[in-house]
């Protein structure tokens, strides 16, 4: 019924979030260079506490996760990595929350309005395995513990149903383990 595969309007919305990605970068390398990042950890007070949160929240997103780089970068040359990645886990989890929020409500109840009943039944069969939604519990875990910005993650994640606190305590360890290996690899 859909063929949204040759829609020319995913296609552009593509090109469009590409751009933005590219844009973003960009603009981090520019401002860098400017001693824009500089300047917002000085406005921070130095505080790897402060600068740990802020680059967790912006870390999470493709869109921001450029500068977030660029932020921890700096973080690391005034603070241990393990510093770093711990209040940036802070941050992240944040951030993590307030995407998951938004997946949970308004993605999923899209794609199933989207789909014909006919097909919304085979769905819903699909997403009832237990196996899948271990799967995609897994999967999404996984994507947050990468370097990979976290929405794929936490759309298979939110898929998944996973309980709100054991889903916190996994966002901080995912994010910080994957903080750290950026920290330390940062602090070469």
């Amino acid at each position: 019924m859909f063929k949204e595969e040759n829609n020319p309007r995913n296609f552009s919305h593509l090109l469009r979030d590409l751009a933005i990605i590219a844009l973003t970068i960009v603009a981090t390398i520019f401002l860098s260079n400017l001693g824009v990042i500089d300047y917002l950890l000085e406005l921070l007070g130095n505080s790897v506490f402060w600068g740990g949160i802020v680059a967790g929240l912006f870390f999470v997103s493709v869109f921001t996760a450029a500068p977030a780089v660029a932020f921890i970068l700096k973080l690391v040359e005034i603070s241990s990595p393990w510093e770093v990645a711990f209040f940036g886990s802070l941050g992240a989890l944040i951030g993590d929350l307030l995407i998951l929020r938004f997946f949970e409500k308004s993605l999923i109840e899209d794609i199933l309005n989207l789909l014909s009943k006919r097909r919304r039944e085979r769905l819903v069969e699909i997403f009832r395995s237990p196996f899948l939604k271990w799967f995609l519990f897994f999967a999404g875990a996984l994507i947050i513990a990468s370097p990979l910005p976290d929405e794929i993650g936490l759309a298979l994640m939110g898929f998944s149903k996973v309980k709100k606190g054991f889903f916190v305590v996994l966002s901080l360890l995912l994010n910080f383990l994957g903080l750290l290996v950026i920290s330390l690899i940062l602090k070469g």
